[in-house]
């Protein structure tokens, strides 16, 4: 019996979400031998020899043109300061905690999207936004004896992740995805080399070491090839919400890799947030399907599609 389109999809995006997962758990257990800097730029000469190549073969345009674009520019110092954020996060912090941080992007995003580009947002996903920010503060317990000062660094990471995805929604279609992500994985590299000597210089990588990095690269390009497969292969509504499967590989690696021990205010804030993510885009699929159904009643003309954002 074959799947249908959404399962398949489904299915694609949890596997997305695996490889990313593993590729941040991964970064994180290098972190005790190499800088983040060196992470960066080891990783990014990988990832970018590896896009060039593909874009090569795809007979994709990298000019100086395309990649000198505002937003593309916008787009890759947004990537630079998330990457940097994270990874220092990763670094300093548990792993599932900042995990469980960025899973409140969507609700960022959101957030992001009806304050800069004027997109309608109703009371109740407004509510949604709130609630899942309530859960962020969980995770994080600011006053309480375990709160770190170092759990700013994933609050950065999602402000920049978000400022970055709606950066995307604004660039021309006529720019080929490999370019942007050609661009994006050089500018990470120039930043890690540059940074390397500031963040203590470079350190000897063992082939242990060196075949992590490898991995991680081949991780990130999978995952990035795998998220566009799910989001062609089923349902953007249906497909989307099981980015937060990335969760429960998150918990699962944190407890049997790391040694990790999950407090009940951290799980329970989890649980908020993916929540709240769950029903902002419940309601965004709705919203949509009212925005639809006026649009076939109404008369020509008429003022009737107007969309409510609720």
């Amino acid at each position: 019996m074959s799947l249908s389109e959404n399962a398949r999809g489904a299915l694609v995006m949890a596997f997305a979400m695996a490889a990313f997962t593993f590729n941040d758990a991964l970064v994180k257990s290098v972190t005790s031998e190499l800088s983040i800097a060196q992470i960066i730029a080891v990783r990014g000469v990988m990832t970018t020899t590896l896009v060039y190549f593909i874009a090569r073969h795809l007979r994709a345009s990298i000019s100086l043109k395309t990649l000198s674009h505002p937003l593309v520019l916008l787009r890759g110092f947004c990537e630079l300061g998330a990457t940097l954020a994270y990874f220092t996060a990763l670094a300093r912090l548990e792993f599932a905690t900042a995990a469980s941080i960025m899973q409140s992007l969507p609700l960022v995003v959101t957030l992001g999207a009806a304050l800069i580009f004027r997109e309608p947002v109703g009371w109740r996903r407004w509510s949604a936004i709130g609630v899942g920010l309530v859960g962020v503060l969980l995770i994080l317990r600011p006053g309480a004896e375990g709160f770190s000062a170092d759990a700013v660094y994933p609050l950065i990471a999602l402000c920049f992740t978000a400022c970055r995805d709606l950066t995307t929604r604004r660039i021309s279609a006529e720019i080929p995805t490999i370019s942007i992500t050609f661009f994006t994985s050089f500018a990470n590299t120039l930043l890690g080399i540059i940074l390397i000597v500031p963040m203590g210089g470079w350190q000897p990588v063992s082939a242990g070491t060196f075949s992590v990095l490898v991995l991680t690269s081949l991780l990130v390009f999978a995952g990035y090839q795998t998220v566009i497969m799910a989001m062609r292969t089923g349902e953007v509504s249906f497909v989307t919400p099981f980015r937060y499967t990335s969760l429960i590989w998150a918990l699962a690696i944190g407890i049997l890799f790391f040694g990790e021990e999950p407090s009940g205010s951290m799980l329970a804030g989890a649980a908020i947030v993916i929540g709240s993510g769950l029903y902002t885009f419940a309601r965004e699929k709705k919203r949509k399907q009212q925005v639809a159904t006026a649009a076939d009643v109404a008369p020509p003309g008429s003022t009737q599609t107007r969309e409510t954002g609720r």
